[in-house]
């Protein structure tokens, strides 16, 4: 899993030719460390399908405001640039995947 900064963001993220899910994240956010393992298997299973991503709220102000993001963990599905899905939450792999289903 990748992380990506307000400087790459566009590039990353963007730029991407694959779908890309962006976890908006922060290091005191407990709800956000729990989805660690559950965003690092899915990057190793899902990795063909599209990549995951994660973006510090704290250290990345601009990107963080520019969506619009006030809550963590905040998970967006990125296609061909476009912010396609917006999920607020922890959630398990299995619940994540069937959300992510319908816009993949």
């Amino acid at each position: 899993m990748t992380e990506v900064t307000d400087t790459d963001f566009e590039a990353e993220v963007l730029g991407s030719e694959l779908p890309v899910l962006v976890e908006f994240t922060a290091d005191w956010c407990p709800p956000c460390r729990q989805m660690g393992p559950v965003l690092s298997a899915l990057a190793a299973e899902e990795g063909e399908r599209f990549r995951v991503v994660q973006l510090d709220v704290d250290t990345n102000p601009l990107t963080t405001n520019a969506y619009r993001v006030l809550s963590m963990p905040t998970f967006m599905l990125f296609r061909k640039g476009e912010p396609v899905k917006s999920m607020v939450g922890a959630r398990p792999k299995r619940k994540l995947l069937e959300e992510l289903s319908e816009v993949l």
